[in-house]
């Protein structure tokens, strides 16, 4: 116990006296806490939309006004042409065209039927997806309200219908920074563990005092373990002050018991810095390591469920997942903030990541090679 206190007195000191790591440590991720949920918004607004009116009669003039009440569109342009249309698009000055054809209203009310052709630009699949399903959100809405207008109600009682009313649970607002920043707070939990100890024991290699360790009698159990503690304790730290931003800054208060996502991070950062010690065991320079981490986070942010849901990927993605990391603390996060869920909700991913943190662990152990 006394050679691991002084392995760790030892790793406080360089890291303190390293004001690059403190930043690194602090300030980077409070900065990208504050600035990122502010960006990363799922929320398509100001798509810009070319209407041809062919027709300029009474409902078509009713329906381009509806479009013009949605918070969704910005009118660009009305082309005369559907070819002017097109290069409307091709100049990036449009993201939808909507053609209302010659005889729109004339059609609806003779034979109750009448079409329109939209034209979406599909370079951004994501905005031309939300601005196409914007869009016949209001058609069918208009549709509907036509159809009241014109439905005769009988004397002895209205039309049959079917009223829907809808409850949002755990996020009744759809307010997409809570749901995206306990996310980020993960993302850069993971990213400020895994690269600064997947640095840590190959700076000792450059320096040359790794050398110098490896001649002590210093079990190389204790040695990991006096890499691993102190990152443990900065990065419940960081932990700490991105929970603070999301409560003062975001305004988002767990739902459940703070303690459990404290529980859970204490077993997930045991994960992450075991694998960052992993790949500073088999990396032999700085360059090499960063190279491995970067590789290794980017796979797991782009597949953790972030930005993508899970359920949505192929077959073989969602089996990778199940050995992702970053996915189980996102969802644990996302289920005792917005959902307040219980220690049981999540016994079953705490005990996969503590397989994982054994696991990690263990290998970086059997992994450094020390020369007695």
């Amino acid at each position: 116990m006394k050679t691991l206190r002084f392995l760790l007195e030892k790793e406080f000191r360089q890291v303190f006296r390293d004001k690059a790591i403190l930043r690194m440590m602090f300030m980077m991720p409070v900065i990208q806490l504050i600035l990122l949920p502010l960006a990363a918004n799922y929320e398509v607004r100001n798509v810009k939309l070319a209407i041809l009116d062919q027709d300029h009669s009474g409902y078509s003039h009713r329906f381009v006004n509806k479009i013009r009440a949605s918070n969704y569109f910005q009118l660009n342009s009305f082309p005369l042409s559907y070819e002017q249309g097109l290069e409307e698009i091709e100049k990036d000055r449009a993201d939808i065209i909507l053609q209302i054809p010659p005889h729109f209203e004339k059609d609806l009310v003779v034979t109750g039927d009448a079409g329109m052709f939209m034209a979406v630009n599909a370079i951004n699949g994501t905005r031309a997806n939300l601005g196409a399903g914007y869009l016949n959100s209001i058609i069918q809405d208009f549709n509907q309200e036509i159809r009241l207008k014109w439905v005769q109600m009988p004397k002895t009682g209205g039309e049959p219908r079917i009223d829907i009313t809808g409850s949002n649970w755990f996020n009744p607002f759809m307010n997409y920074k809570k749901f995206m920043v306990p996310g980020i707070l993960v993302i850069l939990l993971t990213m400020v563990g895994a690269f600064l100890t997947a640095l840590n024991i190959v700076r000792e290699k450059e320096i040359g005092t790794i050398e110098q360790i490896n001649v002590t009698p210093i079990r190389k159990q204790h040695f990991i373990l006096g890499k691993l503690i102190p990152f443990w304790i900065m990065g419940q730290i960081v932990l700490t002050l991105g929970l603070l931003i999301a409560r003062f800054i975001y305004g988002i208060v767990p739902a459940g018991n703070i303690g459990l996502i404290y529980l859970f991070s204490s077993v997930y950062l045991l994960a992450v810095l075991g694998l960052g010690l992993l790949v500073s065991t088999f990396a032999q320079t700085q360059q090499q390591a960063m190279l491995i981490a970067f590789f290794l986070m980017m796979i797991f942010i782009l597949m953790g469920g972030l930005y993508t849901s899970i359920d949505s990927m192929p077959d073989w993605a969602r089996k990778i997942t199940l050995f992702n990391p970053v996915a189980y603390f996102i969802d644990v996060m996302r289920m005792v903030v917005l959902k307040g869920s219980t220690l049981k909700d999540i016994l079953r991913p705490l005990f996969i990541m503590a397989g994982f943190a054994i696991f990690l662990n263990s290998w970086a152990i059997l992994s450094y090679r020390k020369r007695n």
